[in-house]
């Protein structure tokens, strides 16, 4: 990586609960956030914004989303109170091919992107700015459009993708420790090494994996984040994991940064 390129990070999120119950994957990201140069500003991809068409985050104070249920109040109770970036909201929308929905009133930062940043970035200091995922567009779409953002990573922005490269909530056991399913860990395995292979093609063409890929895929919104990171490589870069683990049976953890 060129010494003033930045990152580009993807973050296997996980359960809204590690937002109150440290572990090691939220020490990783804590990690992390210490060993990166830091950033004028955060561009994140969040698994839980999926609109229709393309929508960024233009507010100057972006409100802390809980869009989750069921949790405890503690949860709801937490804010993360990053300021925004309506410059970067433009610059956004100067590089994608595609028109955009400059959003100003209804989103803010959900717990796809605080529950690592306020790992990361604690102090809240940082600006951070969201895009949404179009739901209508293919794998390979999605990761065309993320191709466009590439001249952010030079120019200091932090382009952090948030979802789970496994994650199926029908499946998962709530225990600590609970055993993988044998899907779960082929198809987890079979991303990192594809990844680290920088065999991309067959990332994006996952359906083409067959039964474990649509077990730990049962919808692609949480996926398509990986593919944003990928999509940011440039050729004197490699992908490198940084956590991993599959949690309560079916959702992976996995962390990698493309530098």
């Amino acid at each position: 990586m060129t010494s003033h390129r930045q990152p580009a990070v993807f973050a296997g999120h996980g359960s809204p609960m590690y937002a109150i119950e440290p572990n090691r994957f939220t020490a990783a990201w804590t990690t992390l956030g210490k060993s990166l140069k830091r950033p004028d500003a955060i561009l994140a991809i969040s698994a839980h914004w999926v609109t229709r068409g393309v929508w960024v985050t233009a507010m100057p104070k972006p409100k802390t989303i809980h869009d989750f249920g069921g949790f405890p109040q503690e949860l709801f109770e937490i804010q993360y109170p990053a300021p925004g970036s309506p410059a970067l909201a433009d610059r956004v929308q100067e590089l994608l091919n595609v028109p955009i929905v400059m959003e100003e009133n209804e989103w803010g930062i959900d717990h796809g992107a605080w529950s690592v940043l306020k790992y990361m970035y604690p102090q809240a200091n940082v600006p951070v700015v969201q895009l949404s995922l179009d739901g209508s567009k293919s794998a390979r779409q999605h990761y065309e459009l993320a191709k466009q953002l590439r001249p952010l990573r030079d120019e200091n922005i932090l382009i952090l993708a948030s979802g789970n490269v496994v994650h199926n909530l029908r499946t998962i056991h709530w225990q600590e420790g609970a055993e993988p399913y044998a899907w779960a860990k082929d198809f987890n395995n079979f991303f990192i090494s594809e990844m680290c292979a920088n065999h991309h093609e067959t990332l994006i063409d996952w359906e083409k994996y067959g039964e474990a890929a649509h077990m730990s895929i049962p919808t692609a919104e949480h996926y398509w984040p990986a593919l944003y990171a990928l999509a940011l490589q440039e050729e004197d870069e490699h992908a490198k994991v940084y956590t991993d683990g599959i949690e309560m049976s079916s959702i992976s953890m996995l962390g990698f940064s493309i530098q």
